[in-house]
């Protein structure tokens, strides 16, 4: 399989347009408050009889800076003792929702976010994994699992990195953003290389499997010369995986955001190039374009898993366990539970208010109908493999492609035209010059997009 990229700058510009990322379908904006606990716990009672692995994400709300470009859910403070109530209730949800799973069900993978997950100290970190431990079948310390941590490398140190080997972490993530001094303080995040590289050099030592980089493009002060520099001490270091993200720079919605000086921001031209430079530069350093942002070593299990047609995509990004059931702990957090996502209250009073009524704190939530179903298999497997073979998704969902699909293939043949795609009687192929506009072509299958694009961040 050919997993190379053309980047087409006339082709971007027609379609740069906004669009979901599809880390669900439906996404999250038709989740709704009437979903009840009772609707979930029919939910959990339909996965435990289906079987298999489960996956858990817990999110862990806190940091004590502010990053400007943050459209994440936290909570600034400096001081550790305010995460003590929070995890208080997050034991409690633990205990409630590990009694409705089966306790046979093996978690394959486990993942905190935030917020800042290391905001935590040693003993907070110990007292989550050991509620969890004891509420749910954890894997042993075999490295079978997929146990991954969001590092802040200005909140990390050698001991930090062996502590989370010990806990049972295999696998990390480390934000940068930006090394560019006058970025970093355009953005509130000061950091330097040394910082980043101790803490990705003691994560090679203690045996962690994977380790990744998350950058941003777009960010103010930003040139095509001034991120390549960036990218040059990255890729002197050689991560198994980046993410590259483009910002999203939304102050109506996003407070935090609106302390950024817009005159700073980069033009859409600048991006552009900037994102170009990316795609030349990863690709000459031998990383394969994963899709969506995401680029990964050939050997890496992310590039392993999409040539072997097994790759996934959760809300959490690509994922390698595509028969895991996602279980969301803690505030905003958002699980797949069987037929169903569920998100969790998004504020500390709510989610203490249910928790001390032996409640399950669900915010919103939405059941898949056939037709949800049926088009979310066939957005997952062109967003994670490129391709779509008709008579897979007939045989799965009973259905005559061309039939069932007779409006969205002839939408696709202007995508065809253009040269984003190829169609034949067998199925759908997204060639080098589609696989960044992959947004675009998954927003043909979607049913419910309308007049909701306006909601979404630009494809590019």
């Amino acid at each position: 399989m050919d997993q190379s990229v053309k980047f087409d700058l006339d082709l971007i510009n027609r379609y740069d347009k906004s669009g979901p990322r599809y880390t669900s379908y439906p996404t999250a904006l038709e989740l709704h408050d009437g979903f009840s606990e009772q609707d979930y716990k029919q939910q959990i009672a339909l996965s435990n009889a289906r079987g298999g692995p489960l996956s858990l994400y817990f999110h862990i709300p806190f940091c004590d800076t502010v990053c400007y470009y943050c459209a994440c859910n936290k909570i600034i403070t400096k001081n550790r003792e305010h995460a003590e109530p929070y995890l208080a209730n997050l034991f409690k949800e633990i205990a409630l929702q590990g009694e409705l799973f089966d306790k046979k069900r093996t978690v394959n993978q486990l993942h905190w976010g935030g917020g800042t997950p290391t905001f935590l100290d040693y003993d907070q970190m110990s007292r989550l994994m050991a509620a969890t431990r004891q509420h749910f079948n954890l894997k042993k310390d075999d490295d079978s699992g997929e146990y991954s941590i969001e590092i802040d490398p200005r909140a990390t140190d050698d001991q930090t990195i062996k502590q989370l080997r010990e806990l049972g972490f295999n696998r990390i993530s480390l934000g940068v953003q930006d090394f560019d001094p006058a970025v970093q303080q355009a953005v509130n995040r000061i950091q330097s290389e040394a910082q980043t590289f101790t803490v990705l050099e003691s994560a090679r030592k203690e045996g962690f499997r994977s380790t990744s980089i998350d950058l941003i493009y777009g960010l103010p002060l930003q040139t095509v010369a001034s991120f390549s520099l960036t990218l040059d001490k990255i890729l002197s270091v050689s991560p198994d995986r980046f993410s590259i993200f483009n910002y999203a720079h939304l102050p109506a919605r996003f407070k935090t955001q609106r302390q950024i000086n817009e005159v700073d921001m980069p033009s859409a031209e600048v991006k552009l190039d900037i994102l170009q430079m990316i795609m030349q530069r990863l690709q000459e350093a031998g990383y394969i374009y994963i899709g969506m942002d995401h680029f990964a070593k050939p050997d890496d299990e992310l590039a392993i898993a999409q040539r072997e047609n097994k790759l996934y995509r959760n809300f959490q990004g690509y994922s390698t366990h595509s028969d895991c059931d996602l279980v969301g702990l803690g505030i905003t957090s958002i699980g797949r539970v069987a037929d169903s996502y569920i998100q969790n209250v998004k504020d500390l009073g709510s989610y203490e208010a249910a928790i001390s009524k032996g409640a399950l704190p669900i915010f919103k939530g939405f059941i898949l109908n056939d037709d949800d179903k049926l088009r979310r298999g066939v957005i997952t497997q062109l967003i994670c493999h490129f391709s779509l073979s008709f008579e897979q998704i007939e045989q799965q969902y009973a259905i005559q492609f061309k039939d069932y699909f007779s409006h969205e293939l002839n939408v696709l043949q202007t995508m065809q035209t253009d040269g984003l795609l190829t169609m034949d009687e067998k199925g759908i192929y997204v060639l080098t010059a589609g696989r960044l506009l992959i947004r675009n072509i998954c927003m043909t299958f979607d049913r419910y997009l309308n007049t909701k694009t306006q909601q979404f961040s630009k494809v590019i």
